[in-house]
């Protein structure tokens, strides 16, 4: 009789595989591995398996592309396979593979307040609609609702929406980044390598070259305050945060919070509060939202209310006061 099931994180850059007690759901035995050191998950899955000389029934994956049918293509690495194909070869019962961003949506109910650190606002309202977004190798994001004594988690791929440019600033980013990318979406700045891009359109724009930057080497020469551009780079990726999170706020009206996850945000956490990111998430001014950021877990944020001034009167009718987010 198996104890535990097959539990795994599958980004762009690395899988993270663990096992879940069926008994109670705790997590153990996590290792991760680089995606570049194997041809497939299937033959991650397979070495963490013999690894930990453990047999399991049961797994689920989180993977960070669409799942909308068998076939499974992800969005920043090469890895594609059939989920059937799989089940069948790794001789499981059941097989469940799921967007990595529905995988944090899900946690998000489960969360508890030391879990999140939260960045101005007041308390979310409970049950109110959640947005979830982070920055990885690329950018996820997802939405929570409430329905009939249930959270339903509704995945998506925002991160591939245009970049809106609102400054002068991001619009030389965006004049210096269209030509090079083609379609620039909010994953192609607010992601490890969204930040490489920031840094050498923000040099080029200067009529300088710049140098081959790795997203780490970015983020630390930043926090050294040992390159203006890199730390420049790493000030607008977090006003651009802020925003986008602003906007994933009015979308769906998400008084229940805005939570942060991904993997680049937890390593400049001071640096980011520092920074422009909740002036810039309140910047539409139509809505003032509290927001948390999601430490090893997750993030979110609450928010208030607040009206409109009244409209003028019009001929033949009453003054409207609509609600303003």
């Amino acid at each position: 009789m198996t104890t535990h099931a097959l539990v795994g994180d599958v980004g762009g850059t690395n899988a993270r595989l663990a096992l879940c007690s069926l008994e109670n759901g705790e997590i153990s035995q996590a290792k991760t591995y680089s995606g570049l050191e194997f041809d497939s998950l299937e033959a991650t899955i397979r070495t963490y398996l013999q690894e930990h000389n453990v047999s399991v029934k049961e797994a689920c994956i989180a993977i960070a592309c669409p799942v909308t049918e068998d076939w499974v293509a992800m969005t920043n690495h090469s890895w594609a396979f059939s989920i059937a194909e799989m089940k069948k070869n790794l001789a499981l019962e059941k097989l469940e593979v799921i967007n990595d961003f529905t995988a944090v949506s899900m946690a998000i109910p489960m969360l508890k307040p030391e879990h999140l650190m939260q960045f101005g606002g007041k308390e979310p309202q409970k049950d109110k609609p959640i947005a979830i977004y982070g920055a990885g190798t690329g950018l996820g994001v997802a939405h929570l609702i409430h329905a009939a004594d249930r959270w339903i988690s509704l995945p998506g791929e925002g991160g591939h929406v245009d970049f809106a440019a609102n400054s002068e600033e991001e619009d030389m980013i965006l004049e210096v980044l269209r030509p090079e990318l083609g379609h620039v979406s909010a994953e192609r700045i607010l992601s490890g390598p969204g930040l490489v891009n920031l840094y050498h359109a923000i040099v080029k724009s200067d009529g300088r070259l710049p140098e081959n930057l790795a997203p780490k080497d970015v983020t630390e020469r930043a926090l050294a305050d040992s390159c203006t551009d890199c730390r420049r780079a790493l000030s607008l990726f977090c006003v651009i945060m802020g925003r986008f999170g602003g906007n994933l706020a009015l979308n769906m009206a998400t008084f229940g919070g805005v939570y942060i996850a991904g993997g680049i945000v937890p390593r400049f956490l001071e640096f980011f509060k520092a920074s422009g990111f909740r002036a810039a998430f309140e910047d539409t001014r139509r809505q003032q939202c509290g927001l948390h950021r999601f430490s090893a877990a997750g993030t979110t944020p609450p928010q208030h209310r607040r009206q409109r001034p009244p409209r003028p009167e019009r001929p033949g009718g009453q003054s409207g006061v609509l609600p303003w987010l």
